[in-house]
């Protein structure tokens, strides 16, 4: 009777998301073998990013913006995410409520701190509100950088689990580049830094 040989159950479940590219065409054996990497789709980076959301910012005591939960958008072209986000302006200034839209993009990077991966480079576009005045909506815009930082510089858009990394970490790899695609995000793996 032939005896069987399973992986460990650890080592099994992160294959599933960590992807190792395979050549579509045959290799020399002594050829470079692309790098693994781990795949995070654009549904998991919207369900990431809404966690922190709605938001309320005051403005001078004239009124308040309320930020809904962002529309993500891929940017492959410049490895970016963009962000679109509905905000609601009331308050003691304005005789009703106002909808209006903010407009950013950012870049992404890796915190191995907590397997996070979070905005940065954080970029403010447009803070648009068609039914103001255009005197207040130049106000507010005066306020959208600041209001664009407070609201996603820093947020995790995604966690990766102790599993995620468990493979790669034990091939001495680590997160490095990220690459936005038109699918969601690639996280490419890099050998560790040895300490001198």
């Amino acid at each position: 009777m032939r005896r069987r040989h399973f992986l460990p159950i650890p080592l099994c479940l992160p294959l599933a998301r960590l992807a190792w590219a395979q050549p579509t065409t045959p290799e020399p054996e002594d050829a470079p073998q692309p790098p693994p990497h781990y795949n995070v789709s654009a549904a998991q980076l919207q369900a990431g990013v809404a966690q922190r959301f709605p938001m309320r910012f005051p403005v001078q005591g004239l009124m308040n913006l309320d930020v809904q939960v962002p529309q993500l958008l891929l940017l492959p072209a410049v490895n970016r995410l963009g962000a679109v986000m509905d905000v609601v302006a009331a308050g003691p200034a304005l005789e009703r409520t106002h909808q209006g839209t903010l407009d950013v993009e950012f870049a992404l990077r890796y915190e191995a701190t907590d397997r996070t991966v979070r905005a940065h480079q954080l970029r403010f576009k447009r803070l648009l509100f068609p039914t103001l005045q255009p005197s207040v909506v130049a106000l507010l815009n005066t306020y959208g950088p600041a209001l664009a930082q407070q609201t996603l510089l820093e947020v995790v858009v995604h966690t990766l689990r102790p599993q995620d990394l468990a493979l790669p970490d034990a091939l001495g790899m680590q997160p490095g580049r990220m690459t936005v695609t038109n699918e969601g995000l690639t996280i490419g793996f890099v050998p560790k830094l040895r300490p001198d």
